[in-house]
């Protein structure tokens, strides 16, 4: 196993209680195989690790790997002609009757080979990867039926087998109703929604369950349907709340002890201290306020106000978020949300890693997984501060490049 003593650097640890991001000017990092062997100043590295093959850095920044907690980054086809029909003045009527919005996307990756939709899905992952990303999470949602939601997950599954990333997958069967149940919410999830997430999970293919609790998918007491099947799978739940309104779903899914709740656009006091008693992760996702232009934003006020992790993701899908960079999402969340830069650096590491219920990583501490991106920058700030720039140095993932 490889072992390696990264010398002359900056530590972003992101350890709460040392300084902003955890900052470590004159910085070591020992790795031992995958594992993190020391973290911290130079001058307290241990003997132990003092014969490691050396790298000077020069300087460089060091943060954790980069994770993407949020994705639906397996989809047939795109929505590029919709955008461009909403720019030219068509209604959403116009654009559905056209067939367009999820309807779209759902015939597109019904149609869709395994190996059309993995080449599509490795083309996002890897601009994720080329950003320091080394997890992400990536959920079904687009098949709304029984062969779909597994073609969905094993293509996700591939990508983690294909690739140098982690990958966590989840169940988003209750994403919308499809056309042939209009108005028969309840039916599907009884005939088509559980019993593919009763197969998923037989097969191994399942992380964690989602779902979308908002008017125009499922109301928070069909969510709770699907939480209680996921319960007795023993899968943990996370939820699509608040985005368009206040339906109450992410005090569900707080309730439900869930890892996360995303979107959170209009969620309220009560919500927020729901979420903190149970410590559920808040998912923010800027990308999605930003394509649909919305102008009800997320209470980072509250959020921080009763202490609620913040985690930042992507979002990327087809329709309300074509987004595949890490580094944007985090200058959105500063610019569109006001957080600061450190907490969109330890939205995208240590809370990510929460939101995914991942313990071995997120922060640069002895005994983590060795999972890092180096950087060409002076300060962490420059990672939210550039628009459209890449100051990636190299992605080290679980001790290797």
């Amino acid at each position: 196993m490889p072992q390696r003593l990264l010398t002359n650097a900056r530590l972003a640890t992101l350890i709460h209680g040392i300084e902003a991001y955890g900052l470590i000017e004159d910085g070591v990092l020992a790795i031992d195989g995958e594992t993190i062997a020391y973290s911290g100043p130079a001058t307290g590295l241990p003997e132990a690790f003092a014969g490691f093959p050396k790298e000077d850095l020069g300087g460089r920044l060091i943060t954790p790997g980069l994770i993407d907690c949020h994705t639906h980054l397996v989809f047939g086809g795109n929505r590029a002609r919709e955008f461009e029909m909403r720019l030219e003045g068509a209604t959403y009527e116009e654009v559905a009757r056209a067939g367009g919005g999820i309807v779209s996307t759902v015939k597109a990756t019904r149609d869709a080979g395994e190996d059309e939709l993995l080449d599509g899905a490795l083309t996002r992952a890897d601009a994720l990867i080329a950003e320091g990303v080394t997890a992400l999470e990536i959920k079904s949602g687009y098949g709304l039926d029984r062969d779909t939601e597994l073609k969905m997950l094993r293509v996700a599954r591939r990508i983690g087998d294909l690739r140098p990333i982690t990958v966590r997958t989840t169940f988003l069967g209750a994403h919308a109703v499809p056309a042939d149940y209009k108005d028969r919410a309840d039916a599907y999830l009884e005939d088509i929604c559980l019993p593919a997430l009763e197969a998923a999970h037989a097969e191994g293919l399942v992380d964690a369950v989602d779902g979308f609790c908002e008017g125009i998918a499922f109301s928070p007491e069909q969510i709770a349907r699907v939480f209680e099947k996921a319960k007795g799978l023993g899968l943990p739940v996370k939820l699509h709340a608040e985005q368009l309104s206040n339906l109450g779903g992410t005090a569900l899914a707080a309730s439900y002890g869930a890892l996360s709740a995303d979107h959170l656009e209009y969620l309220d006091e009560a919500g927020v201290r729901a979420m903190a008693a149970s410590g559920t992760v808040a998912v923010i996702l800027p990308g999605a306020f930003y394509t649909l232009r919305e102008t009800q934003a997320p209470p980072i006020d509250l959020l921080r106000l009763h202490t609620v992790p913040m985690a930042l993701a992507s979002d990327c899908n087809p329709g309300s978020s074509p987004l595949a960079s890490l580094l944007l999402t985090m200058n959105m969340g500063c610019t569109l949300f006001r957080m600061t830069p450190e907490e969109a650096l330890a939205g995208v590491a240590r809370e990510a890693a929460k939101a995914l219920g991942m313990t071995d990583r997120g922060t640069l501490e002895t005994g983590k997984r060795a999972d890092l991106a180096v950087w060409n920058v002076a300060h962490p700030a420059e990672l939210s501060y550039r628009i459209g720039f890449n100051s990636l140095e190299k992605r080290i993932f679980g001790g290797s490049e």
